[in-house]
């Protein structure tokens, strides 16, 4: 099987691939074709059909493994598909586990990592809260296994867990540089941000955006989550639980970006930074892989809103951290 991550400009392809989107388009010549996103473990790749009454264009709906032949192009600094023949496969022809992309580093790990963080919480409110969650094993295991997103950034299984990781290691340094910090209600909030996603983004293969996700979205189900929680530890401070939800509902930093209250207290300033920083640079790298080999310029990156390209020699495929 070709990889996606192993695509090059001018390579055919003719291999099975997980369909994860599909629409009609229109050309600037009004004629239709269909705009796909295709997906393996190794990323996504768009997908076109310019010609839709082609004889080997086949019937397919979206998260079908499908059987494609098509050419490898580049289309503003991304590989995108050109596809000649596509039809639904049949089982026989794919593995599922071969279609889920997954996170570069290891989960165990980054879990016990996580894990030793957890422990070190000294008050012992936030620390109850905290371990309430981590002693259960459905929890864990769904946690684990998650995404951070459904495409922006730690798109993958392992996601969520990669990015909370990233995140709290931020917050642990800000907090033993900013005295005036409040660590244990930093590290907690930094922990438990995006604990929406998991009601927020259905589980691999579909990852998208489930009703609650589409008319609540991850802040305000996380917040919710968080103070029903609460509610079970006898005695927690009513201050503290209104801090730690102020965290979760303002980690956004702005109201344009989807956080109902920006940052009012120190914590929640430090945990917007630290999710602004981990997201935007695995936004980067993330965008530099799919460059592949490209070493010039890579185009206009929406989410960054700057053109990008990589320094030197990086070997993106390393995983430099601890």
């Amino acid at each position: 099987m070709k990889y996606i991550e192993t695509f090059r400009e001018g390579m055919h392809t003719s291999d099975v691939y997980l369909c994860k989107s599909k629409q009609i388009a229109i050309t600037k010549n009004g004629k239709e074709y269909g705009n796909l996103v295709l997906q393996d473990k190794t990323g996504t790749i768009d997908g076109k059909i310019w010609d839709l009454n082609s004889p080997g264009v086949g019937s397919f709906d979206v998260m079908d493994y499908v059987q494609v032949e098509a050419d490898v192009t580049l289309f503003q600094g991304a590989f995108q598909l050109n596809i000649k023949r596509i039809r639904k496969a049949v089982e026989r022809e794919y593995k599922e586990e071969d279609y889920l992309p997954v996170s570069k580093k290891d989960i165990g790990p980054m879990y016990r990592e996580l894990e030793v963080f957890v422990k070190s919480i000294q008050n012992p409110y936030l620390s109850r809260l905290a371990s309430s969650f981590f002693c259960d094993n459905a929890f864990i295991k769904a946690f684990c296994f998650h995404s951070a997103a459904k495409t922006v950034h730690h798109g993958f299984v392992g996601g969520l867990l990669e990015h909370t990781l990233g995140l709290t290691r931020l917050c642990d340094y800000y907090a033993s540089h900013y005295p005036m910090l409040n660590r244990d209600l930093l590290i907690v909030a930094a922990i438990f941000h995006d604990i929406g996603k998991l009601k927020e983004l259905s589980r691999f293969p579909e990852n998208d955006y489930t009703d609650d996700g589409q008319l609540l979205g991850h802040i305000i189900i996380g917040t919710e989550m968080i103070s029903e929680r609460i509610k079970t530890i006898p005695d927690f401070p009513a201050k503290l639980a209104s801090e730690l939800k102020h965290c979760i509902l303002a980690h956004h930093g702005e109201l344009e970006y989807g956080s109902p209250k920006k940052p009012a207290l120190l914590e929640a300033l430090a945990l917007n930074f630290a999710d602004n920083t981990d997201a935007k640079l695995e936004i980067m790298i993330e965008a530099l892989r799919g460059g592949n080999d490209n070493s010039g310029w890579l185009g206009f990156n929406r989410l960054l809103e700057t053109n990008i390209r990589k320094t030197g020699e990086w070997d993106l495929t390393v995983d430099k951290s601890r």
